[in-house]
């Protein structure tokens, strides 16, 4: 499985969740089997473009039965790695950062949440999930002791320079990005998964009013 890693299109590693929540769906409701048209026709795609996505990785289909929905889905969860708990730390720990720290509880992801900080002294000593809230001093420290790999960024952009600056030296290889600022373009050498919120509202209402627009007489 390795070896196909470099050779895959983002847009088809982006597509992986959703055919996990899928199958998932599918898997609870007592579904065992299920062709590729009919799980083209569920999610809105082409059975080609399911099929070319699942032959990226080998293949998991079988010729005039389709797929074990289980297997595929257990497969398709180890692709993603979702079993893994790569150690992860939240810097924020207001209203954004209590909500994605939920997402990272509530199901396998692929992380585990060990630490929280915020700058904020009214939060900290708080519990989140049953993880206490650190003052920002003590990020350094944690890091040292603990290596955790992954931080989820959910505070403005004010800050963010010295902040990654820091994180990178200590170690952080993978961010979960919920601020403005662009941790790709100053530290190139790691992974960011950015999520603008505000972009996908705006490009919402773009798409809304371009479509009134198409709808008037």
């Amino acid at each position: 499985m390795d070896n196909h890693n470099n050779t895959i299109s983002i847009s088809v590693i982006k597509r992986l969740p959703r055919y996990y929540r899928f199958l998932e769906n599918l898997k609870n409701n007592g579904i065992v089997r299920i062709s590729s048209k009919e799980l083209a026709e569920r999610m809105g795609l082409t059975a080609s473009q399911i099929r070319h996505d699942f032959n990226c990785f080998g293949g998991f289909g079988q010729q005039g039965y389709g797929y074990n929905v289980p297997e595929l889905y257990h497969k398709i969860g180890e692709i993603l790695c979702v079993g893994q708990e790569a150690k992860t730390i939240l810097i924020g720990a207001g209203n954004l950062g209590k909500a994605v720290a939920s997402k990272i509880f509530t199901r396998q992801s692929g992380f585990r949440l060990t630490g929280i900080f915020d700058k904020n002294e009214a939060i900290a000593g708080k519990m989140i999930h049953g993880i206490p809230v650190r003052h920002i001093d003590y990020l350094e420290n944690f890091c040292i002791d603990n290596h955790p790999v992954c931080a989820v960024i959910c505070i403005p952009s004010n800050d963010m320079k010295e902040l990654t600056d820091l994180l990178c030296r200590l170690g952080i290889q993978c961010f979960w990005n919920f601020s403005n600022y662009d941790i790709a373009l100053a530290h190139p050498e790691v992974l960011v998964e950015s999520v603008h919120l505000t972009d996908s509202l705006m490009t919402l209402s773009y798409l809304a009013n371009n479509r009134n627009e198409d709808e008037e007489p």
